[in-house]
């Protein structure tokens, strides 16, 4: 039979039996969407990465499928790198409650995430995080309709701490269960805060790990027009902030941003990453070894704090801050403007392009793409910056949208053993690449753990047919 519960994102190495599913189905009858889209369950190793062709064409219906009415509540948890988050979202877009853990000591004591001291942080406040987010929504767990959590990308021993706390809240109290993809997470939290956007829109997703460009054709339906080649222009931020001695327990995006106020843009010649390229594809590694050699020039010594510099020197590295942070953002103009270009010759009627991510609360990003956006045409969406950051809330409200569709697991096990080994995805793409888009740059990264999750739903999709 075709389990549209046994989706599909959640799977285990060590499949439930056909008693328990049979249970579950039961158990979840009330939590059914009348008309629900069931996707059914397809083996990973089924799906093959194929190209989008040039002007592809979607298998599902534009027309979403209603939401059910407004008491669903999901808990959303959040761990794929180095914030411990938990909310509570109402299918209605109220945010009954949001709940982060910071490591931002453990970021500055290490200058970047180191993945182990991550996982023992997560470990040490994931049940804390969750219960204050059910208190300050004022539930209990039996409240809940379902859990979402993120399983990718991410780091795999953070990303297992938020599933295996999922799960046993989910196997406890007989929960439905969403496997959520962190970057779709990103694009569709717009959704909850701007009620106007509707599929298809753009969208650029910018974080400490990603660089994406895609085009959101529909819900599980999204094109790749770029992505990160090598850094992502978050890590190169917060790279370049500990070379210039400055306080990462803001993260490196806020930190250079404020210091880049006080310098000159210009003052450093730098080089736009991939002039020669035209693709919509990103690339920060050359940019921060310029800036790297900029501070080598100037005799910056990072030991030395910003706040204890100089004027001289503080000046030097505000100037060295700038000067990134212009070509940094320049680079994102040059590939949002040419993937705005193919974008509405897939889709004429895209209207709106989403900016998304951690670096999206940069003010000095939102108003240079503000001005590319405008520019053609576009509206530019960008969530409040508490919700650009990794979140309970966007990993909720993905899951209550997915949940909308039929597209969720059971209930686990109440009693499944602490060790069992979970199907996380770590590299995990979003979309199929754009024929045209294909990078050139031999550096780019190509291993695909798993295929990627638009491949998965079409895939599935098709063989209803």
């Amino acid at each position: 039979m075709a389990l549209s519960s046994t989706f599909w994102r959640l799977n285990l190495l060590s499949k439930p039996s056909v008693s328990h599913i049979q249970t579950s189905l039961r158990a979840l009858k009330p939590f059914f969407n009348p008309t629900p889209r069931p996707i059914s369950s397809l083996p990973i190793s089924s799906f093959s990465n194929s190209s989008i062709t040039k002007n592809p064409t979607s298998l599902e219906s534009k027309t979403r499928t209603p939401y059910p009415q407004d008491d669903l509540v999901v808990l959303g948890i959040e761990t794929s790198c180095d914030d411990t988050a938990a909310a509570v979202v109402k299918s209605n877009g109220e945010i009954l409650s949001q709940v982060i853990s910071s490591q931002a000591d453990l970021l500055a004591q290490y200058g970047g995430v180191a993945p182990k001291m991550a996982e023992e942080a997560h470990l040490q406040v994931i049940d804390q995080v969750v219960q204050e987010a059910l208190d300050k929504a004022n539930l209990s767990e039996r409240d809940l309709s379902a859990v979402a959590v993120t399983i990718g990308p991410g780091l795999s021993l953070c990303l297992r701490v938020g599933v295996r706390k999922a799960r046993k809240i989910a196997g406890t109290f007989s929960l439905p269960i969403i496997g959520v993809h962190h970057m779709e997470a990103h694009a569709l939290v717009a959704r909850l805060t701007e009620q106007e956007l509707q599929f298809p829109f753009m969208a650029l997703l910018i974080s400490g790990g990603h660089n994406v460009l895609i085009l959101a054709r529909d819900l599980g339906h999204y094109v790749q027009l770029g992505t990160t080649i090598d850094d992502a222009i978050g890590e190169a931020y917060d790279k370049i902030a500990k070379w210039l001695g400055l306080d990462l327990r803001r993260s490196g995006g806020p930190a250079i941003e404020e210091l880049a106020r006080e310098g000159d843009a210009k003052s450093i010649k730098l080089s736009t990453p991939m002039k020669q390229h035209k693709d919509c594809n990103f690339s920060y590694a050359g940019l921060k070894t310029q800036v790297r050699l900029a501070i080598e020039s100037k005799n910056i010594n990072a030991t030395i704090p910003v706040s204890s510099a100089t004027s001289e020197d503080r000046k030097s590295r505000a100037d060295i801050a700038a000067s990134f942070q212009r070509v940094a953002v320049l680079h994102l103009e040059e590939r949002c403007e040419r993937a705005i270009e193919w974008a509405l010759k897939i889709e004429p009627s895209v209207k709106h392009m989403v900016v998304s991510g951690g670096v999206a609360s940069n003010q000095y990003v939102r108003a240079r793409l503000d001005q590319i956006v405008t520019k053609n045409n576009l509206q530019l969406v960008c969530p409040p910056p508490s919700l650009c950051t990794d979140n309970g809330v966007m990993v909720a409200w993905t899951g209550i949208e997915n949940f909308c569709m039929g597209r969720f697991d059971p209930p686990p096990p109440a009693d499944e053993p602490e060790d069992i080994e979970f199907d996380l995805r770590p590299r995990w793409p979003l979309g199929e690449e754009y024929a045209e888009g294909r990078s050139e740059a031999r550096s780019m990264r190509t291993a695909r753990i798993h295929p990627s999750l638009t491949s998965l739903v079409q895939a599935s999709l098709q063989q209803q047919l």
